[in-house]
């Protein structure tokens, strides 16, 4: 039996086993049958579990390091639990012991339900959209008890600033940061509001006073080096605090604002102008926009489709009028796309205006969601709906995250803007909006000033006194971006255009805003300015083992009593509030790939805000096979290879530097491997998979059917589609031979449509379809079947995982090392040939490395015991 257990006994006499692994294992089998009982049933569990707990080393060949990563596999299995069936039991006992925890802690329940309640009633006091009755009452309670609130915040800040700049030794500042982190521990899964603003509170505690300690005790005042690499890191740092700090305050408080009600009489309704504004996109692209723009759910004299082509095309002129709607051309290209949209201004007259990119396809629903706001609040300028993708961009597509983790965009259309609609500083983007045309006309039309025209118009109409409101309810699915580069061209114009607002028409000056629309736009144009702090931070820990340059001036073991309480509160809340629309350090990742690309652009922008134009986004392509992005990346592999010759300098400097600084190279040390893995994701992204598909498949679950030519009608239930095909699931399986013509019929409210296709892949129950044969109104029909479905996007994020801080920082630090690999593979032949001896030392050394076990039978079910 213990040679099924230590599988090296089953080689011992073949003939490439060494002297000494067969030494060796001849004293692990003595060990094992002196100190083992092997008839227990504990250790023929055991021995049925080797495969799980031990996945790296069930199947290989034996080595002398084996012994050893049985060791560390064995150390790692003490702190993981293995994924079975016990946890189902163990998350009830954790519920129970939360439950026991709770009613002990019942001597404070009712002042927390107080406070909690208190909390919950808050948004009427603070929202201006709301009904008169309610802002009265909101009024006047907030007049009541202004005077208690008051009191309560002047103790309040001056607790937290006698936390925030008491000094203390070691020991103290032990006791605080643990004694803050058992708080947070405790409240970060309670339910409610007043949880999230006390984690709030704890972060602004923790990190106000790391930044304290870092002004007053972290300077080398006495060396010019030290002082001037200090406070390039200090600027970097003071940077991400005031964004952190803003971003508290824009996001603590989500409105969540619900669809107004629509009189029931049509006639009240008010007359809508749909613009669609193209350039040089392609018609394929545009047409099924069109298409699902003519299914609105909307009185066919109150909507008008305008086709704005900036490009004076004939076949878009000829579309236009085939599917029956109006095309309108300009002369010039004045402006980009504000000048088009002005320029139709001018030929249109109706009450509100609807703006949709080119490849966003608009539900069916999207007005009669959106334009009851308009009527219920006669100041209301502007109802902006999320920017949804039926497309992985190119972080999902080369990462393989699409569907089943949150996309770089979803955190702020999922909370950034419902925090500012919480503020009436909700921002329009340009597309998936409506907009009142009064108050376009009052500010001139669409500002043409910056690249960015969507957040600027929006600035202009706030500091008219016309009031925002922000849905998020996806009514609206368009392209991503298909290549690296085209998304970082897209990101460099936003944050140029950004910029520039905040150079010419600066949220922080001026008159119109409140207080609190000043720090949602301000925290909105300083967020891209992160480019350089990114960097600083990649590069910081550099100064000292190239330059031997104190940037933290401190003891190695207080810089991580201050350091790591200020990065754990931060992760802690970031992910109580930002845990559904992004996962804790994947924002990292991001930064890390824009922050070289737009920290040029943005500088410009500060000092010369009148440069740069307008660029369109280029949607649609196609990648015809993987390929490395090498010139998007070098700036990734040059900031790489600085870190790693920053390694071989710690490893001189261990050996041949002074003792007292053992712990700081340490310290640099797992700070340059986390920068080196940050940026080996990076690289991951720059490895671009291919795409083939010119239309992209939308995952779904609609019940529909199938009929042959003979009549026989099977039902299926429709899983994918595209403009171009659909996918079916049958109850049962045909037998069809490929090119079979068919007809797939599909309901829409309560009439059946019936479309032509032909059989292009049979296998068992699934059955794929081509529905190239379509006449132009039965594409109108289907697309308004699919894409233009009301609940169509109402999902999109129901299969994304939980929020997991711990388990996020372990994929992404894997990722790094995958993005290594990755660049590996696309080195050059002779390239590979030189790194080989290093990528194998690298694999030997990863070998070593534990691993999840794999998830099988629970390790209590033990088998049955035959002696």
């Amino acid at each position: 039996m213990i040679g099924q257990w230590f599988p090296y006994t089953r080689l011992r006499r073949d003939e490439n086993c060494t002297r000494v692994t067969a030494l060796l294992l001849a004293v692990l089998q003595a060990l094992g049958w002196i100190f083992l009982r092997l008839e227990s049933p504990n250790w023929q569990t055991l021995q049925a579990q080797h495969k799980r707990l031990y996945p790296h080393l069930a199947n290989k060949r034996p080595s002398i390091g084996d012994p050893l990563r049985y060791a560390i596999q064995t150390v790692w299995l003490l702190f993981v639990r293995p994924i079975d069936e016990n946890h189902v039991r163990r998350q009830r006992a954790r519920r129970r012991f939360r439950t026991r925890l709770f009613n002990l802690l019942r001597i404070v329940q009712r002042p927390w339900n107080a406070l909690s309640d208190a909390f919950a009633r808050l948004p009427t006091t603070f929202s201006p959209q709301l009904d008169e009755g309610s802002r009265k009452w909101g009024a006047m309670r907030w007049n009541t008890r202004k005077v208690l609130y008051i009191a309560i915040g002047i103790v309040a800040s001056v607790l937290i600033l006698i936390c925030v700049t008491e000094p203390f030794d070691y020991l103290a500042q032990l006791v605080f940061v643990i004694l803050l982190w058992g708080i947070a521990m405790l409240v970060r899964r309670m339910p409610g509001r007043f949880p999230t603003l006390l984690l709030i509170v704890l972060s602004i505690i923790v990190s106000c006073r790391y930044l304290w300690w870092r002004y007053t005790s972290t300077l080398n005042w006495n060396d010019g080096l030290d002082l001037t690499c200090g406070l390039i890191l200090l600027a970097a740092e003071t940077y991400t605090w005031l964004i952190l700090i803003l971003g508290y305050v824009q996001t603590s408080w989500p409105l969540n604002r619900k669809p107004a009600p629509l009189p029931a009489d049509t006639r009240e309704w008010p007359v809508v102008d749909l613009m669609i504004p193209t350039y040089n996109e392609e018609l394929s692209i545009t047409r099924g926009t069109v298409y699902a723009a003519m299914g609105i759910d909307w009185p066919r004299d109150k909507l008008r489709i305008h086709l704005l082509d900036d490009g004076n095309r004939p076949e878009f002129k000829a579309f236009a009028e085939e599917v029956g709607i109006h095309y309108i051309a300009r002369a010039d290209n004045r402006h980009a796309k504000a000048g088009n949209l002005n320029h139709a201004l001018t030929l249109t007259d109706g009450e509100l205006v609807a703006i949709f990119d080119c490849d966003h396809m608009p539900a069916r629903s999207f007005m009669q969601l959106t334009v009851g706001w308009f009527l219920a609040d006669p100041k209301l300028a502007l109802v902006q709906t999320p920017h949804h993708f039926l497309s992985p961009d190119p972080f999902e597509r080369n990462l393989g995250t699409f569907r089943n983790r949150p996309n770089e965009g979803e955190l702020f259309y999922g909370l950034i803007q419902d925090g500012n609609d919480m503020w009436n500083a909700a921002f329009f983007c340009g597309s998936c909006a409506i907009l009142r045309r009064s108050a376009l006309e009052e500010i001139g039309g669409f500002a043409v000033e910056t690249v960015t025209e969507d957040a600027h118009t929006a600035l202009r109409l706030h500091r008219r006194g016309w009031n925002s409101a922000y849905l998020r309810i996806p009514q609206a699915a368009g392209l991503a971006t298909e290549s690296l580069s085209a998304h970082i061209g897209q990101r460099i114009r936003w944050a140029r255009g950004m910029v520039q607002i905040f150079r010419t028409d600066n949220p922080l000056l001026g008159k119109g805003l409140s207080l609190f629309q000043r720090i949602c736009y301000a925290n909105a144009m300083m967020h891209f300015l992160l480019g350089l702090p990114r960097l600083v931070f990649l590069t910081a820990p550099l100064a000292f083992l190239l330059l031997h340059a104190y940037i933290i001036y401190a003891p190695a073991v207080m810089i991580l009593l201050y350091v790591l309480p200020h990065m754990i509160h931060a992760s802690l809340t970031n992910s109580r509030m930002q845990g559904a629309y992004r996962q804790t350090f994947w924002g990292e990742v991001y930064e890390t790939v824009l922050a070289w690309y737009i920290a040029r652009p943005t500088t410009v922008a500060l000092f010369s805000p009148s440069r740069g134009k307008f660029n369109v986004t280029a949607k649609g392509g196609i990648m015809e096979e993987n390929q490395f992005d090498w010139h998007t990346a070098r700036p990734y592999l040059v900031l790489s290879a600085l870190n790693i010759l920053g390694l071989g300098f710690a490893v001189w400097r261990l050996f041949t530097g002074p003792k007292d600084e053992i712990l700081t190279i340490i310290v640099s040390v797992l700070w340059v491997i986390y920068n080196l893995l940050i940026i080996g994701a990076a690289v991951a992204v720059a490895a671009e998979v291919r795409q083939v598909r010119q239309t992209h498949r939308v995952q779904t679950r609609l019940p529909g059917a199938i009929q042959l030519n003979d009549g026989h009608s099977y039902p299926c239930q429709l899983v994918d589609y595209s403009d171009g095909g659909a996918g079916l699931q049958l109850n049962d399986p045909l037998q069809l031979p490929v090119g079979t013509p068919v007809s797939l019929i599909v309901q829409r409210g309560n009439r059946e449509f019936m479309f032509p296709a032909s059989l292009t892949r049979s296998s068992g129950l699934f059955m794929g379809l081509s529905l190239a044969t379509l006449t132009p109104q039965q594409r109108v029909e289907f697309v308004q079947c699919t894409f233009g479905r009301a609940d169509a996007w109402l999902d999109h994020n129901s299969e994304f995982e939980a929020d997991r801080p711990v388990q996020s920082l372990r994929e992404i630090l894997t990722l790094g090392v995958k993005g290594y690999y990755r660049l590996y593979e696309y080195l050059p032949a002779w390239v590979r040939h030189i790194a080989r001896p290093f990528m194998r030392i690298l694999q030997w050394l990863g070998s070593f490395l534990p691993r999840m076990p794999k998830a099988t039978t629970p390790l209590n079910s033990r088998p049955v015991s035959t002696s």
